[in-house]
């Protein structure tokens, strides 16, 4: 039976619900649904406007035929000389739906953390801002032979849920594994993901995609079809550079095990070129898909890079706090 976690390897190995839920303050002032720049994958997804009451004013405009004239604006009308009306941006319960995986493919890393506690922490992050909103929230959690559903609900107790699969299924994972890769996983909770999100979910799929084939990118496409997906590929900087002076390096899958020399040319370029033509593969799909995508690099910190795919901008003349 494995032992369980030291301290310094919660956060870089492996994770706990602890860990996780400390990571709510970290979501402050973020949302799906905010105002994001052009350049935030989110830009432009979310609210809807209607006439009428809602949540946010959003513009004075002229009277259409068919308005309300409960909600004309007299002392604008009497200025402008025309009928004005007040119009609103009405914020939309938006369902999220995280599909977090788990299996032994993520459980690498050469730098700060796993692929699969970068994915963890991400995860627990949009449950956070998810729950910020006043959304319900549901995750699709996996592994290389099950797949476990925590249905979407607006409560704190369904985020701890949510947060306690994911880390369930994190600690099973270990070096010593008789687990073998179940590259047919992805699909299947994207399978699962279908029969919940029917229509106007936010869809998190936080992978590594591997195994991701013509069956994926078709998935991909019917979840897009009624609902917004994203897609976060998370990824290793060695799939982008094999180091040059890594030394050795022993890789294993189950029961095979090779020990490798980074430092050679002939064993460094042509991993090195298998790596980056994977990610290229991986990202093609994605837009061929039309999903948009994340990338996670397991370098940097989990909170810091989503408040930068997110497009958030610190207020003009103050600097952006330290994570």
């Amino acid at each position: 039976m494995q032992a369980a976690p030291t301290a310094a390897e919660i956060g870089t190995v492996w994770v706990d619900v602890a860990h996780l839920a400390r990571l709510e303050h970290a979501v402050r002032g973020l949302g799906f649904t905010m105002r994001q720049p052009h350049a935030s994958v989110l830009a432009g997804k979310h609210g809807s406007r209607i006439r009428g009451r809602g949540l946010n004013f959003e513009e004075l405009r002229g009277y259409r035929q068919g308005d309300d004239i409960r909600h004309l604006d007299w002392r604008a009308s009497l200025r402008a000389g025309r009928a004005l009306v007040r119009a609103y941006t009405e914020e939309r319960d938006l369902p999220v739906l995280l599909v977090v995986d788990q299996r032994m493919p993520m459980f690498f890393g050469s730098r700060r953390a796993m692929k699969s506690v970068l994915a963890a922490e991400f995860a627990a992050l949009c449950a956070w801002m998810a729950l910020q909103a006043g959304d319900r929230v549901g995750a699709v959690v996996f592994n290389d032979g099950e797949t476990r559903l925590v249905r979407p609900l607006r409560s704190r107790a369904r985020v701890q849920a949510v947060l306690g699969a994911v880390a369930g299924m994190n600690q099973a994972l270990h070096a010593a594994s008789e687990a073998r890769p179940g590259y047919g996983q992805l699909d299947r909770a994207l399978e699962r993901a279908l029969q919940v999100a029917g229509h106007d979910h936010l869809v998190c799929v936080v992978s590594d995609f591997a195994g991701a084939g013509q069956r994926t990118q078709d998935l991909l496409r019917q979840l897009a079809s009624h609902n917004s997906v994203i897609a976060a590929l998370v990824f290793d900087p060695m799939f982008q550079a094999v180091p040059q002076h890594g030394g050795r390096m022993v890789v294993t899958e189950g029961e095979l095990q090779v020990e490798l020399d980074m430092g050679a040319r002939t064993v460094r370029e042509p991993i090195e070129s298998f790596f980056a033509g994977r990610l290229h593969d991986v990202a093609a799909l994605l837009k061929r898909s039309g999903v948009p995508m994340m990338a996670l690099d397991t370098e940097g910190e989990a909170p810091a890079q989503l408040r930068r795919l997110l497009g958030r901008l610190a207020p003009r003349g103050k600097a952006p706090r330290r994570q």
